[in-house]
């Protein structure tokens, strides 16, 4: 909670005791008092932080009490006499709404990114890409070129203005909160998160180049929830581009003012059989892996000066590294068969297009979800579903079958990689969304188990020093530590290499 937001609720809460416990003769002074004090609050609330709708009941209480209290403390007669049946109803009313408040204000903060732990200050500045070459498959127009944003966090000197808003596109929200199945209104108040970023600005001078990451959101996500990711990466000195694949995202907007919105999920369908939805994915799949190469392919033009950009002759093109989350991660993947990209790490994605590609052997890091790891364990265990266990995921024993023959070859490509140098991880009592900042919007989806038990600021804390120390490995030639086995530091990160092994 913000500082004054909070006084204005406990101003409120102090007025409706005021109100309840005094006796008639005593209250009129005291709370004509409390409400001017719950007043200058709401005043400097809404001047320094800013109207959000989780406090609308607040808003309205206050706006009450300072009318009551202003004509009873003027009014020169005795106040009229309410029936005891009305006064109980109103207090009632106003306990609830205080209640509500609070509990919408626990429910949807508006909270602070944990600190980039890096020595760099971070720079910000987004791009519009159009790829003359391909035409746009998913928008439903037809005709059009495809066309991407692209958010590039950086090390740059130091800042005077400012940090930037989390999500500076706030026509978005409203998308978002449908993506998440609230109503448009909801996650408004996003628009009062702030970054630790400094829009525009120069490249540190600190050195000459820095090595490249390109990031992938996963399904019906946006490059705005990986800011935490980016933006300590960038402070210890890599030039992040993070990429949303339009009608990929939850929403996409343009420079002209455009928004795009998912259409990918149209791919999938529970009347479908499996084949066809993998066939589906992998579709999917081979659009942005063709995004990450044409972005690349933006940043060698930038780099050399036919693009115009600050970041002109300051990126390091011969160490590049690539992650993504869920089908973003597959996307990190399989865009590393492009000889220009030398590792990367999937977080949390299952893999596309195993069937139409030779062994990749370069580094990669695997960071799953303990549930995830679950269901790749049982593959590994040779696990034989039974009628019940179908029964309550839904599926049919064919369709699983073909899941596992997906996950052993999976599997196979994972072990693959781990030799190459990459290792195999999963983070205790994560769920999927831990490996965004989903997880910091509301602590609700910890209770909803769409995120897990694990503290959002501790996942946070642990995926940034393992994407860290990762590439600071391959693409600095430093580093390399936490990969090595078990870290006290990190309990709750297991290695998963042996039973990956044992086949």
């Amino acid at each position: 909670m913000r500082l004054f937001e909070l006084l204005l609720l406990l101003s409120n809460i102090g007025l409706f005791a005021l109100t309840v416990l005094l006796k008639k003769g005593q209250r009129r002074m005291p709370v004509f008092v409390a409400s001017g004090i719950a007043a200058l609050f709401l005043v400097i609330h809404w001047t320094v932080e800013g109207f959000r709708v989780q406090l609308f009941f607040l808003y309205g209480l206050t706006i009450i009490f300072l009318a009551v209290s202003s004509y009873r403390y003027l009014k020169k007669s005795s106040p009229t006499q309410i029936p005891r049946f009305l006064l109980c109803f109103a207090y009632a009313a106003v306990a609830i709404m205080l209640v509500a408040t609070a509990g919408l204000m626990y429910a949807f903060p508006v909270f602070q990114l944990s600190e980039p732990t890096g020595e760099f200050k971070v720079g910000v500045q987004s791009f519009h890409f159009v790829d003359t070459n391909r035409e746009e498959m998913y928008g439903g127009a037809g005709g059009g070129k495809r066309e991407l944003m692209v958010q590039v966090w950086y090390p740059a000197q130091a800042g005077t203005d400012k940090h930037a808003p989390l999500i500076p596109d706030t026509r978005i929200l409203r998308y978002m909160a449908a993506n998440y199945g609230l109503p448009g209104f909801t996650l408004q108040h996003l628009k009062y998160v702030s970054s630790h970023t400094y829009s525009g600005g120069e490249v540190s001078s600190a050195q000459t180049t820095y090595p490249l990451i390109l990031a992938n959101p996963g399904f019906g996500s946006s490059r705005f929830l990986h800011t935490s990711q980016a933006e300590n990466l960038a402070s210890h000195g890599y030039i992040v581009a993070v990429i949303d694949h339009t009608y990929n995202t939850f929403a996409t907007e343009f420079p002209d003012g455009r928004i795009t919105t998912s259409s990918t999920n149209d791919l999938f369908s529970p009347d479908h059989d499996y084949r066809t939805e993998s066939g589906n994915r992998d579709k999917l799949g081979k659009m942005l892996t063709d995004d990450v190469t044409f972005v690349l392919d933006q940043f060698g033009l930038i780099q050399s000066g036919q693009m115009p950009s600050p970041l002109k002759g300051r990126i390091d093109l011969g160490h590049v590294g690539v992650f993504g989350h869920s089908i973003g991660g597959a996307t990190a993947y399989d865009a590393s068969y492009d000889r220009r990209i030398t590792a990367g790490i999937d977080l949390d994605g299952a893999l596309y297009r195993l069937r139409d590609r030779e062994s990749l052997r370069k580094p990669f890091l695997f960071m799953n979800s303990e549930s995830e790891f679950e269901s790749l364990k049982l593959v590994m265990d040779h696990h034989v579903y039974t009628e019940e266990e179908l029964k309550r995921m839904g599926n049919t024993r064919a369709w699983m079958d073909q899941v596992t023959e997906d996950k052993k070859l999976e599997l196979e490509r994972m072990r693959e990689s781990v030799a190459s140098g990459g290792q195999f991880l999963y983070l205790e009592n994560s769920e999927h969304l831990n490996f965004t900042d989903v997880q910091f919007i509301s602590p609700i989806f910890k209770l909803l188990g769409i995120t897990g038990k694990i503290a959002p600021q501790r996942a946070n804390a642990i995926i940034n020093a393992y994407m860290l120390d990762f590439f600071d490995m391959y693409l600095k030639n430093q580093g390399g530590i936490l990969l090595k086995g078990p870290d006290s530091r990190f309990p709750e990160v297991k290695f998963g290499t042996s039973p990956l092994h044992a086949k």
